[in-house]
């Protein structure tokens, strides 16, 4: 499938949940496939939209879903232990694999060429214990949906080719998308590691 197609999958199965997404192409994808203010589109800091997501769940009520890149996960690997550390129950981490660095000319990754490697088996090597691969919508869309009804974390990797579409710059500037997200989350937040603040 496409990445388009697997982000516009997720925008079409979320309510109230946050999301966070990856730098690049995948926030400029997010926004044509259904803008909200609860979408924190990242415009900087490569690798770090599982980082944010994992402090979203921690901080928050509600479900975090996180639309990542297998080359930005793998620039933060220290990330997916500590995902398995704190195992928050609200965070669905769909990292969608291309084995490129999309954002950046579409270099390959080092880990697609690596006999026998991948970021599921990766995450699960992590300590991870609900990491599924899926290489179509309909998948994507039933695990995603699974996670949410059943109140458990998961990371979902989705195979995605390296077809892309373009899509213009997000309108909205960096401060601007921070303040419109901040106001969204604001009243379900609570102290860290669930305690009401």
């Amino acid at each position: 499938m496409k990445r388009f197609e697997a982000i516009k999958t997720v925008a079409g199965a979320v309510k109230d949940e946050i999301v966070v997404s990856n730098i690049g192409d995948p926030s400029k994808e997010l926004f044509a496939a259904g803008d909200r203010k609860e979408n924190f589109y990242m415009l900087g800091s490569m690798g770090m939209a599982s980082s944010i997501g994992l402090g979203m769940a921690l901080a928050n009520k509600r479900d975090v879903i996180v639309l990542d890149g297998d080359g930005a996960v793998t620039m933060n690997l220290g990330t997916l232990v500590t995902i398995a550390k704190e195992a928050p129950d609200n965070l669905k981490l769909v990292i969608l694999d291309n084995g490129a660095y999309g954002s950046t000319g579409y270099q390959r990754t080092a880990l697609s060429s690596t006999t026998g490697a991948s970021i599921g088996a990766i995450a699960s090597a992590c300590g991870n214990e609900r990491v599924k691969t899926v290489s179509d919508a309909a998948s994507l869309e039933a695990e995603l949906k699974s996670a949410i009804t059943s109140g458990k974390g998961v990371i979902i990797v989705a195979k995605v080719d390296t077809a892309h579409e373009k899509f213009p710059f997000i309108r909205d500037k960096g401060a601007a998308i921070k303040e419109r997200f901040m106001a969204s989350v604001s009243n379900t937040t609570r102290g860290l590691y669930g305690k009401k603040s």
